[in-house]
């Protein structure tokens, strides 16, 4: 049968590049897959935004396949309106929505974990993710805050971002794709980036967020004067999101209108964008 499903983008709080473990929280940025199953001798064809490579999709559509042993095709159709290498997992909601609608397509009755471990190989083997990007996967299928062991892929905690909080973030026009980020040495912020995830396990989230940015700046060579401008114009926290070169600051609604001009830039988009915490088989499709 058709089915369809939809995920979302989410942010970070501390990036796994240099420790392997991370925190991301539910962005309600969306993207939506549609699967049909097809004769077998159709195979798996997938139909993805003119920006996107169709290797990510694609490898999630043939994971589900052959998890499902029926001898049968896919046709994957994907749209997404989360911005593709700006650091708002991309492709970590575009990996769980095919895998999800694949597996309904299909009659598979999937865990959220297998579902998201799918889409976290599809990512590592079409090389747009450096670490697994678990944390970012879960935060995406889950909603919410996650904290994840990515080496391990293990979910070490889950919780929410306190009520009332909406995010605005800076979308500048260039990407940074993440094979760029291969050669890049992340060690020498090791220990400021541990101390960013311990921040995050006692659920201190803001100063985890705003100390991940500060580490990370300096490496990304990702200007953080818009973060600094937020915090100043009334942002709970503001930071680089993922490998950038987005800003995403975290404030109450009575701020939006003054953290939207700090954030303002001739080079970038603003967006006033709502926190996701709904689970992806939740989401109405």
């Amino acid at each position: 049968m058709k089915a369809h499903a939809t995920c979302f983008g989410a942010g970070t709080i501390v990036n796994a590049f240099a420790t392997g473990r991370g925190a991301a929280f539910g962005l309600a940025l969306r993207a939506t897959a549609v699967a049909v199953p097809m004769p077998s001798d159709y195979g798996v064809q997938v139909h993805v935004p003119a920006e996107a490579g169709p290797a990510l999709a694609e490898g999630c559509a043939r994971r589900v396949l052959r998890r499902s042993r029926r001898k049968a095709g896919l046709e994957v159709s994907v749209d997404s309106e989360i911005p593709i290498s700006r650091g708002l997992k991309s492709s970590s909601a575009v990996a769980n929505a095919v895998a999800l609608a694949c597996a309904r397509a299909l009659g598979l009755d999937l865990e959220p974990d297998r579902l998201i471990n799918l889409g976290v190989d599809a990512a590592l083997d079409a090389g747009v993710t450096i670490t697994g990007a678990y944390d970012d996967a879960c935060a995406s299928f889950y909603g919410g805050i996650a904290i994840t062991d990515n080496r391990a892929r293990r979910l070490l905690r889950m919780d929410r971002l306190p009520e009332g909080l909406v995010a605005v973030v800076q979308i500048p026009r260039k990407a940074i794709p993440k094979r760029s980020l291969l050669e890049k040495d992340f060690s020498p912020i090791r220990g400021e980036v541990e101390e960013a995830f311990h921040l995050a396990m006692r659920g201190d989230y803001f100063h985890a967020m705003e100390r991940n940015s500060a580490a990370y700046a300096r490496i990304l060579e990702v200007d953080e004067s818009p973060a600094i401008r937020a915090r100043a114009a009334g942002a709970m926290a503001a930071g680089i999101t993922g490998a950038g070169p987005a800003i995403l600051a975290l404030t109450k609604p009575a701020h939006i209108e003054a953290v939207s001009q700090a954030l303002a830039d001739d080079e970038a988009e603003v967006r006033v964008v709502s926190l996701n915490a709904v689970e992806a088989r939740e989401v109405p499709t």
